[in-house]
């Protein structure tokens, strides 16, 4: 959500800046919306300045003990008729925040330009292609063969882009969330959160998944709450129409929650296997920061997701999200992307975003100065956050990075603390 201010005077340079990404947002409406909300919010402050002076009359003729019916009978009237024009004005207001609540994020200026993933920009490497002796099998097929995945049951117990994960692949996927949490809160100074996995509109307003998004988010049927496609949405709306302390930021933040999308837009796209699921596990990481900082934080915090794959030995590439392919709220995106062998190509793992002010204005996120301070005023804080890392395409990344000629799976070693001491995957 971008200031009424801006909306009403720069909305030409809005419409610049954003360009193709913009393609959506409905202009001409925009347009005519803030300058009918500009006349009526003048209108009606006119009208109660009237009131006011009108009351002040009827309090003096009363105080002069002169007739005061016919001027309380004026203001009584004038009062029907502000909360008409009142009535009007919120009208607009809900009309002008339908269209405002449509409009992504300004890119930063470091974001190429581009139409699509074709126009992404490599940023770094972090290691090499495992050397396997034979063809790579898909993690299907090993998931399948060792007993560890099983699809045909989730299918039939649910639909398809469900799994179910049995024995040693339950293990790993559980060890991989411990990992990742122990990485970000003993060594990056996190603070873990469990948060809900059910959240109301408004909280799904303020990360901007509404109302852009909502065919592909799942909701109840009987109530105003929607399952969570990310533990962004919750743990970005714990600090909600709050004032955070100047000397507490960065506040940053890690969860691990099941999170649940619809993939509408995804039919056809990766129908097997773990990649695109409705139901799948990821650890978050959330920062709150001060504008100066932030995007000295989005490095850091890519940097941290990073080194779960590194700490894994796992091959990936980052890239810079080019305009056309960035997501909705995002100010600037690296995407992390890590090696599949069986499709030789490189897959998202992770996200990394700066949103800047986008979601703290549509959340109500402010940063208070310290005590003091009376010359630097209160402002919005910058949020960002990243997959830290999305738990399924490790478990993916591992299985067919660390698949061995006889079908077995090595286990990386930052692993076997937590798998038991267990070396390798056999079949069950």
């Amino acid at each position: 959500m971008y200031d009424l201010r801006v909306l009403r005077d720069d909305l030409d340079m809005l419409r610049d800046r954003l360009g193709p990404r913009g393609k959506d947002v409905a202009w001409e409406d925009l347009r005519r919306l803030t300058e009918d909300r500009r006349a009526r919010t003048v209108q009606v402050e006119d009208l109660r300045h009237q009131l006011k002076k009108g009351s002040e009359e009827v309090a003096r003729l009363k105080r002069d003990k002169q007739p005061a019916e016919d001027a309380m009978a004026a203001m009584k009237a004038l009062g029907e008729t502000i909360k008409g024009y009142e009535e009007q004005l919120r009208l607009v207001e809900e009309q002008l925040a339908h269209v405002a609540l449509r409009m992504p994020n300004l890119p930063h200026s470091s974001v190429p330009e581009g139409q699509d993933a074709a126009d992404n920009v490599e940023v770094r490497r972090w290691g090499t292609p495992p050397s396997l002796s034979g063809p790579a099998q898909s993690h299907w097929d090993l998931g399948e063969a060792l007993g560890i995945l099983d699809f045909d049951r989730a299918v039939r117990m649910a639909k398809a882009r469900f799994a179910v994960l049995t024995g040693m692949g339950a293990r790993l996927e559980r060890a991989l969330i411990n990992y990742m949490l122990d990485m970000h809160t003993t060594q990056h100074g996190y603070r873990e959160v469990l948060p809900p996995l059910l959240v109301n509109r408004a909280a799904m307003t303020g990360t901007g998944q509404l109302p852009k998004f909502e065919d592909d988010l799942f909701q109840l049927r009987d109530e105003e709450l929607f399952l969570i496609p990310t533990a962004e949405v919750p743990v970005t709306n714990l600090h909600r129409e709050e004032f955070l302390a100047e000397e507490t930021l960065p506040v940053r933040y890690t969860a691990y929650t099941p999170c649940f999308r619809r993939e509408a837009g995804s039919y056809g796209k990766d129908t097997r296997g773990l990649i695109r699921l409705h139901q799948f596990n990821k650890v978050e990481l959330v920062v709150f920061t001060k504008a100066e900082h932030s995007y000295e934080e989005l490095e850091r915090l890519t940097a941290h997701a990073e080194a779960i794959l590194q700490g894994l030995g796992l091959h990936y590439r980052v890239i810079t999200l080019c305009r056309g392919d960035m997501g909705f709220s995002a100010a600037k995106t690296y995407d992390i992307e890590v090696w599949l062998p069986s499709q030789k190509v490189f897959r998202e793992i992770s996200s990394c975003s700066n949103f800047e002010a986008f979601q703290a204005r549509r959340a109500n996120i402010r940063w208070r100065p310290k005590a003091g301070k009376k010359d630097v005023k209160s402002e919005f804080v910058h949020t960002l956050n990243g997959s830290g890392l999305a738990v399924g395409r490790t478990l993916v990344a591992i299985l067919e990075n660390y698949q061995q000629p006889d079908g077995t799976v090595s286990i990386p070693p930052a692993l076997q603390p937590y798998m038991g001491g267990l070396e390798r995957i056999r079949k069950e």
